[in-house]
């Protein structure tokens, strides 16, 4: 029922997108989405912390919660790569003082844990909101899904074990994440670029000019009597996106 509701509930938002561009684009599907349907999809948490919610959660009631609904599949200290990689390991106090996980940079490393690779602690936080645990995924509350985060925390050496997380003391995380730095932009691909860049994509998507493959064209269809075994097909497909089916019946053309 819940797959069946969240895809009701994409139907709809496809109508407001559509009506506010000013077309109707799939004439008889979705609708314009309530305020109430918007408000439960619009819950996001930025680098900024717009959009994380009220609540607590100690690191003592993280472990309790952890071993009862996570260490099946990440282990009691996140240390798991049966499922997934590792979500703790690979980091130290140094990394800590830099911002930067040195052994991201170090080949003999064996293993990338979540962790290690952390830049932003709004992408823990959302991760684990809207994704665990893996059976109910989202059925974690706000305090409960901010002690996991802090037992996750602990786990890497970021906050002691008398830790409690909430908003007001979100932002003075961030600035003890191992990786906080680690974050690139110069790879032309940020939205609006950086000032003063000059770096390019490293592909470019514009069509072939040299060397170029000759163009496809179809050499042969189904005899008359079979093209139409299964009805008309170019009838059959949804009014959703670029590809319709060729037409089935009468002669091949």
């Amino acid at each position: 029922m819940s797959s069946c509701r969240d895809a009701l509930l994409a139907w709809a938002l496809l109508g407001a997108a559509a009506a506010a561009a000013g077309g109707e684009p799939y004439p008889g599907i979705g609708r314009s989405a309530t305020a109430s349907e918007l408000a439960a999809w619009d819950r996001d948490v930025r680098p900024d912390f717009k959009g994380l919610p009220a609540g607590r959660g100690s690191v003592a009631e993280g472990q309790v919660l952890w071993e009862a609904r996570c260490a099946a599949c990440h282990g009691v200290f996140g240390e798991s790569n049966e499922w997934t990689q590792p979500l703790s390991g690979g980091t130290d106090a140094e990394d800590i003082r830099r911002g930067r996980a040195a052994r991201l940079a170090d080949p003999a490393y064996p293993q990338r844990s979540s962790l290690m690779k952390l830049a932003t602690l709004s992408t823990l936080w959302d991760a684990i909101a809207r994704s665990m645990p893996w059976d109910a995924p989202g059925t974690l509350s706000a305090d409960e899904t901010y002690a996991v985060t802090a037992y996750l925390l602990h786990l890497e050496g970021i906050v002691d074990a008398a830790f409690v997380l909430d908003r007001a003391s979100a932002a003075a995380v961030q600035q003890r994440l191992p990786n906080r730095h680690g974050m690139q932009f110069e790879h032309a691909l940020w939205p609006g670029g950086l000032p003063g860049s000059t770096r390019r994509p490293d592909t470019r998507g514009d069509t072939c000019r040299r060397g170029c493959p000759p163009p496809q064209r179809v050499v042969g269809f189904p005899p008359g009597h079979a093209r139409d075994a299964h009805g008309e097909l170019a009838e059959q497909n949804r009014l959703v996106g670029a590809q319709r089916g060729a037409p089935t019946s009468g002669a091949a053309r």
